[in-house]
Order: structure tokens, then C-alpha cells, then sequence
């Protein structure tokens, strides 16, 4: 019997095609949250109020773009913080996201937490340490300085007589100034970027130049430095323009 030849030879079955895979249907982009109520900074005055300063200042490190509401300047309240016959200081205060901060220190760590990207601390921890240290002495020192040489952007004396007591707060913060710029290179006290620690003495700045103190050359540069930031220069013009006074810190020295 003869072998059945190649082509009659049975052919293996052909495959069935692949069935085509569903493509996937296209994702929808996930509905975004509503954004939250526009944080609230509440001030007492941009002439006369350090505090409201630094809490506007420490804000804009942070990149919080705030809604200002000014406490008017003849309410009891304001006007004691003002002249510092107020026990405590309840602005500025911050609301944002449902919670109310009122202490200005507590307002620069908070913003620190929520937004370390910000670099309001430095990232070395020694650095970091410094800077809180410096910040703290400023919220709880000098008051001798605080009361001797009132906040008032508006004004400026050319022959004023510095209260002998004034005088080892002035020497203090400048050596700290010092220190800082040594160490860290400046232009600002932690290096190039502002830190915390430059929103907390800028309100003295404003002070040295208001009553003529004569200051050493890094201190002086230092004080045209913050002079010269942008949210500084925001604020300083809009002091100016600001309508109220105070007799009690406009009087003539």
C-alpha cells in the first residue's frame, strides 16, 4: 500500500483568529473639591502695628494669598494692643481652614507645618534651630525697644533722643544680625531666601529708620534688604496712604 503523499497529507486545523480586546473606555478626570473660603487675615493697622506686619509678611512666605479686614483703629480693644496696654495681642489672627490663629509666633509655625515647601524654615537643622530661637526672643523680648521706639512708617525724626534703656536691645539685635550674616551669607539672615526670622524683624527696620538710629554697615544693608522686599514694599505704601492716626504715637519728640 503506497503512503499517502505531502499533498494529502491531513492539515492541522487553522486557529481560530483572536477575539479583539475591549478597549478600556476613556477615564473621566476625578471631580475636583470645591475650594475652600479665601483664609482671612484680621489686622489693626498698617502704620502703626508691628504684629500685623509680620503676620502679613509671614502669610506671603507661606504663599497664602489672604483676604485683609482691618479692625477699626478706635475700637477699645485695638487701640490698648496698639499702645501696648493690652495684656495680650489677639491680632493679627488668621482663619483659614476652619481654625483661628491669633498669635503671630503660632501663625509662623503653622504656616511652616502645612507648607514646609515654602522654606519659611531653613532646611539645615542648626539653621532651623537658630531661627526659631531668634524669632522666639523677638516675640518675647525687647520691650524696652517696643516702648521707646513705637512703630509709626509714616513719620520720621531726625534728632530723637533714644531712651538710655532702648540702647542694649538695639546693641542685642544688631548682634544678632551680625551673627546671622556671618554665618549664613545673607542677603537675608538665613542666606538668600527670607526665612521666618526676617518677617519677625522687619518691623524693626522700619523702626531704626523712623527714629534715625545709626546703624553699622551690615546692619544697614540688612535693613535695605527687607526694605526693599516685595511684600515690604506692598505694605509700605498702602501705610502711608492709610488714613488714621493715633495722637498718642503722632506727637512731636
Amino acid at each position: 500500500m503506497r503512503s499517502p503523499s505531502k499533498s494529502s497529507a491531513a492539515k492541522p486545523p487553522a486557529a481560530k483568529p483572536a477575539k479583539a480586546k475591549a478597549e478600556p473606555a476613556p477615564q473621566q478626570d476625578a471631580p475636583r473639591a470645591a475650594p475652600g473660603p479665601r483664609p482671612v487675615l484680621t489686622i489693626s493697622s498698617k502704620n502703626y502695628s508691628s504684629w500685623s506686619l509680620r503676620g502679613f509678611l509671614l502669610c506671603r512666605l507661606a504663599g497664602l494669598d489672604v483676604e485683609l479686614r482691618t479692625v477699626p483703629i478706635d475700637d477699645p480693644n485695638n487701640r490698648a494692643e496698639l499702645l501696648l496696654l493690652a495684656p495680650s495681642v489677639l491680632v493679627p489672627r488668621l482663619d483659614h481652614n476652619g481654625v483661628s490663629i491669633w498669635d503671630t509666633l503660632a501663625i509662623a509655625e503653622t504656616l511652616a507645618e502645612r507648607r514646609p515647601e515654602s522654606g519659611m524654615l531653613p532646611m539645615d537643622k542648626i539653621a532651623r534651630a537658630r531661627c526659631r530661637s531668634i524669632s522666639g526672643e523677638m516675640h518675647s523680648g525687647f520691650a524696652n525697644l517696643r516702648s521707646a521706639l513705637p512703630m509709626n512708617l509714616k513719620a520720621r525724626y531726625t534728632r530723637f533722643q533714644i531712651f538710655a534703656g532702648a540702647v542694649p536691645d538695639i546693641e542685642r539685635i544688631q548682634a544678632i544680625w551680625q551673627e546671622c550674616l556671618d554665618l549664613y551669607g545673607g542677603p537675608y539672615l538665613f542666606g538668600a531666601t527670607p526665612t521666618i526670622a526676617d518677617a519677625m524683624y522687619a518691623p524693626v527696620c522700619t523702626r531704626f529708620i523712623t527714629y534715625g538710629v545709626k546703624l553699622p554697615a551690615a546692619s544697614k544693608a540688612y535693613c535695605d534688604t527687607i526694605l526693599d522686599w516685595a511684600p515690604m514694599r506692598e505694605w509700605l505704601a498702602e501705610a502711608v496712604a492709610e488714613p488714621e492716626e493715633l495722637e498718642e504715637l503722632d506727637m512731636e519728640f
